[in-house]
């Protein structure tokens, strides 16, 4: 059995989840190799027992500036190329890319009782995987209620926001059948809980909206959301869009290394085995892709996202907001 000591030096020993009632965090131990699997850190499942420990928050003290790696975030709105972006940032030797680590979504879930484990968590994060490697670290889109508290508990610490236009973002909802539409609701009604603003419609009117209706708001509110943090965090945050990172990747990529202050090499990375494959699935991208497109290949679809987006058009031109919100970087 491994010790708190060792625990607390190993990256490989990833906090997992934040239990507010025990004061304590959770831990799983996995290889560096688990980085670049499809698969979100959340869903790690060690094999062995012996992965995993759980430590007082008491006990566990956060690196400083000088002991951790320099920790950098990527933001989202959902469905828009950041799980593309950090498995692209899994560069051993350069930086170390976590894809969704269930300790925020779980620190995002624990409400308020999670402010004294923010800035531990993030220390622990921050634990250099390999020497001179920096931490990218990219969390669900549901825990984006947490982006101010995590800012605040890392000034040194950089954010990307990554989103998409309307109806590449409507389109996904649609590939996921029925779940992706009962998904774009409750999305709403998060969003609305931390980033709201009054839309003038009653809860009847609320309810009749379409399920696009829906996501499309849960969507406009986030752009809304990420103006403001780019006007309130200034240059420690720069904005993408996914659409254009699919267009250009290595442009991108070197925007983005430039910003973060990690030496990438775009071209390079574009070019190799992580640009061929689905970032969440694995399967072979081009593949997926066709068979993405001819899922959304119908008139009734077709017209029913146009709608939508028309119908937010006028949204935001009252709300005084141009969106999709334009790119920054590069």
């Amino acid at each position: 059995m491994s010790t708190s000591s060792e625990i607390l030096s190993d990256a490989r020993w990833l906090p997992h989840a934040f239990d507010p009632v025990r004061g304590a965090i959770d831990f799983v131990r996995i290889e560096r190799a688990r980085l670049s699997e499809p698969a979100f850190l959340a869903d790690a499942k060690p094999a062995r027992p012996a992965d995993r420990a759980t430590l007082a928050l008491a006990d566990i003290r956060p690196a400083t500036a000088e002991e951790g790696a320099p920790l950098h975030f990527i933001f989202h709105t959902a469905f828009c190329r950041s799980t593309l972006l950090v498995r692209a940032l899994e560069i051993p030797g350069l930086s170390a890319g976590l894809s969704e680590p269930g300790i925020i979504a779980s620190l995002a879930g624990a409400g308020r009782a999670a402010e004294p484990a923010i800035a531990p968590a993030l220390g622990l994060l921050a634990r250099p995987w390999g020497k001179g490697e920096a931490v990218i670290v990219k969390p669900t889109n549901h825990a984006n209620r947490l982006i101010p508290a995590l800012m605040q508990a890392s000034p040194a610490s950089r954010a990307v926001l990554v989103t998409n236009p309307l109806s590449s973002f409507l389109a996904a909802v649609v590939r996921k059948g029925m779940l992706g539409r009962r998904w774009a609701r409750g999305l709403y009604a998060e969003v609305m809980g931390y980033a709201g603003m009054d839309l003038g419609m009653d809860g009847r009117e609320q309810f009749a909206m379409t399920d696009l209706q829906a996501g499309a708001l849960a969507w406009f509110l986030n752009q809304r959301y990420f103006d403001a943090l780019r006007r309130q965090y200034g240059k420690r945050v720069r904005l993408i869009n996914g659409d254009a990172f699919a267009r250009e990747p290595a442009r991108t990529l070197d925007a983005v290394g430039a910003f973060t202050g990690i030496a990438l090499d775009g071209g390079s990375i574009a070019h190799g085995p992580v640009f061929t494959a689905d970032a969440k699935t694995g399967e072979d991208y081009a593949a997926k892709s066709a068979r993405d497109a001819q899922a959304t290949q119908s008139a009734v679809i077709e017209d029913e996202i146009a709608k939508t987006g028309e119908w937010i058009g006028l949204i935001a031109q009252q709300a005084g907001l141009r969106v999709p919100l334009a790119s920054d970087l590069p």
